[in-house]
Parts: structure tokens; C-alpha cells; sequence
């Protein structure tokens, strides 16, 4: 009886073993830092940052210059016209931030161009990844780049340098 539960749990471990699911882990993030082209698309975005961010700027001076004359001139103006002045600035500022939220804000231009110019890049990694996946066989391959999903992984698993070689830039 002893000799049939060992085999069976001998089985067991066996048939558990067969169907094991072969995994890699990448860092994205490691990729796109190796990738020249990663670098030019990150200065594009940064330079059109900086231009809009400038233009927000001038026009933030721009609206400051206007309150600071409104502060010096109200005790001159009679009540029709501080309303109106006051009206004039509430509308300027609020200009001012619906800008801000179009360039910068969630989902805004910035955003938007930043992915424009990523999705080549983000193709290339997808490619080379799926290719390494089907010659090594492995039915997972987790991205670490984040890291909110993966608490631990073996730096033996990581397969991050072979996606470089697939993209030849190792």
C-alpha cells in the first residue's frame, strides 16, 4: 500500500511537471533605454514641452502684468469697471488653464505625441519579443518595467538582453 501511494504521488509530480508553463521577464524601460531612437524621440518631446511650457510662461507674465495694473488702478475705477476688469482676468486665467490642460494635461497633446512617436518603438519591442517567445517556447513573458505587478523576479528569468540582441542593439 505504501509502495502505490509513493508511485501515485510520484505520478502526480510527474503529470504536474508536463504541464509547467515555460515564463521570461523583460524590462521594458532597460529596452528603451538601450534604443538610439528612444533618446531622439525623448528630446522631441521634451523640446515641444519646453516650447509650449514657454508659451504658457509668456502668457502666465502676460496675465500677472494685467492683475498687477488692475491692483494699482481699482481705487480709480468706479464698480461698472472693476467688474468688467475683473470679468476680463477671470476669462484670461481660465484661458490660461484650459491651455495647460490641452497641452499637459491627462490625455493631452503632450501625451498624445509622446505616443505618436513611441508606437514605432513600442512595435519593434512587441515583435522581438514575440519572436524570442515562440523560438524559446515560453507561454508568459512578463514586463518588470513597472513593477506594480511582479514583487520578485530570478535575474536568471530576465531576457531583457536577448530582446536587445533581437533588435541588434547588443
Amino acid at each position: 500500500m505504501k509502495k502505490v501511494f509513493v508511485l501515485g504521488i510520484a505520478l502526480l509530480f510527474a503529470c504536474a511537471g508536463a504541464f509547467a508553463q515555460k515564463y521570461a521577464v523583460i524590462d521594458t524601460r532597460y529596452i528603451f533605454e538601450k534604443m538610439p531612437d528612444y533618446k531622439r524621440v525623448q528630446q522631441q518631446v521634451d523640446a515641444q514641452a519646453a516650447a509650449w511650457q514657454k508659451e504658457i510662461d509668456t502668457k502666465q507674465a502676460e496675465l500677472d502684468k494685467l492683475y498687477n495694473d488692475y491692483d494699482a488702478e481699482q481705487g480709480m475705477m468706479s464698480e461698472d469697471l472693476k467688474k468688467k476688469k475683473e470679468d476680463e482676468l477671470f476669462n484670461k486665467e481660465k484661458t490660461l488653464r484650459d491651455l495647460q490642460k490641452k497641452r499637459f494635461g491627462f490625455e493631452g497633446e503632450l501625451f498624445k505625441k509622446r505616443q505618436e512617436l513611441m508606437e514605432p518603438l513600442q512595435k519593434r519591442v512587441a515583435e522581438a519579443v514575440n519572436k524570442l517567445a515562440k523560438a524559446n517556447g515560453y507561454d508568459l513573458v512578463f514586463d518588470k518595467s513597472e513593477g506594480k505587478s511582479i514583487i520578485f523576479a530570478d535575474p536568471k528569468l530576465d531576457r531583457s538582453d536577448d530582446i536587445l540582441r533581437e533588435l541588434r542593439l547588443k
